[in-house]
């Protein structure tokens, strides 16, 4: 495993001294404490209110304005001191740095949301999905192999909070994606594992020309159906319902492009192998295959790379029990294995995202 500039300089050496090294252990040893008391923060609008208090507040002001007990103020403003989200100066409460961050970061409301509503209670059983390789912490929602089977039936708010973490990533990278994909302006495009059709909306928008296949699980395919079925141009969105672990499922075609975004990284290698070569099956030497993913190892900064590499524990415990956000030399050794080769790679698309714009290798 070889890393580049930033993150070889984060993750070669030690940077902390020991007494720094020390606390950042207790305080991944109360992460999950630490956590709870920032989200409540955040819901009751501490957090708000101190941002908007230039002389900041006393322990008895916020827990008068919130509604409140003195106990209950007390509790949150002391972790939160500790914790470094807020501070405190002549008896009067403050916003720091990292609170701040809390109420202007959309991102870290984002991945608040997914952690507490989707992660929070099956992590309890991350230790049974790494031993038996199956998301044992899904079990909380209900008895599905994979959350993906189980999705249209997940509590409301858990959907909520896994389409807002699954979209926030995702719809932010399309207009940069968009010419990408159709600097080759495709006339045909397979979206694989199209979720709610949100990019082949995208794709049929951006171009008269071209149609748009899905190729999802039936339950997909239905949801997709449900939220498009009033949009304009949706008559050049086709369905293609598919179960892609069934390894006779085979690709249909040909396409002048297919489009994997976010997908991949839901299976395991020896899964991407077997849909990357029934997708290389279908393919002629004038289609191009689009692999778009979030590589922690092809972040520009530091901190995504942390977030990146948190959420492969979501896989392991509460999406399939075996799969990651890949590190970008795994994902492109299986390609080539499966025998297209990598023409060209697109970094930095929207919130770290990389495309890997594959042909067929006809050497």
């Amino acid at each position: 495993m070889k890393l580049e500039a930033p993150l070889k300089q984060a993750y070669e050496s030690d940077h902390l001294t020991a007494s720094e090294a020390q606390r950042m252990a207790h305080l991944i040893a109360f992460a999950p404490v630490v956590f709870q008391v920032a989200r409540l923060m955040r819901k009751f609008g501490i957090f708000s209110l101190l941002r908007e208090s230039d002389s900041g507040l006393t322990m008895d002001e916020v827990a008068e304005r919130v509604g409140i007990s003195r106990y209950a103020a007390q509790v949150l403003l002391e972790s939160s001191l500790t914790a470094g989200t807020v501070l405190l100066k002549d008896e009067r409460f403050h916003l720091s740095k990292t609170g701040w961050f809390f109420l202007t970061d959309p991102m870290i409301e984002v991945n608040m949301s997914f952690n507490h509503d989707v992660n929070y209670l099956g992590l309890f059983s991350l230790e049974e999905a790494l031993l038996n390789g199956k998301p044992e912490g899904l079990k909380v929602f209900g008895d599905w192999p994979t959350i993906y089977e189980g999705l249209s039936s997940l509590p409301d708010q858990v959907q909520k909070s896994w389409f807002g973490f699954d979209h926030f990533y995702s719809d932010n990278s399309f207009p940069q994606a968009l010419e990408v994909v159709f600097a080759h302006s495709p006339k045909t495009l397979l979206d694989v594992g199209g979720n709610t059709g949100r990019w082949s909306l995208q794709c049929v928008y951006h171009s008269p020309d071209v149609q748009v296949t899905i190729m999802d699980l039936p339950q997909q395919i239905g949801l997709m159906e449900s939220q498009t079925e009033h949009l304009p141009e949706v008559d050049r969105i086709h369905r293609y319902p598919a179960d892609l672990l069934d390894t006779e499922t085979s690709f249909p075609g040909p396409f002048d492009a297919i489009w994997m975004s976010q997908f991949l990284d839901c299976f395991s290698e020896e899964q991407v192998f077997s849909i990357v070569s029934r997708a290389a099956n279908s393919m002629t030497r004038n289609t191009r295959l689009f692999v778009m993913e979030t590589f922690w190892d092809r972040q520009r900064f530091e901190t995504s790379a942390f977030c990146l590499t948190q959420t492969s524990v979501y896989f392991t415990a509460m999406a399939n029990g075996n799969s990651k956000m890949y590190y970008s030399g795994d994902m492109m050794r299986i390609i080539e294995k499966a025998g297209l080769k990598i023409d060209k790679i697109h970094d930095n698309i929207g919130l770290g995202h990389s495309i890997l714009e594959c042909v067929k290798n006809e050497e």
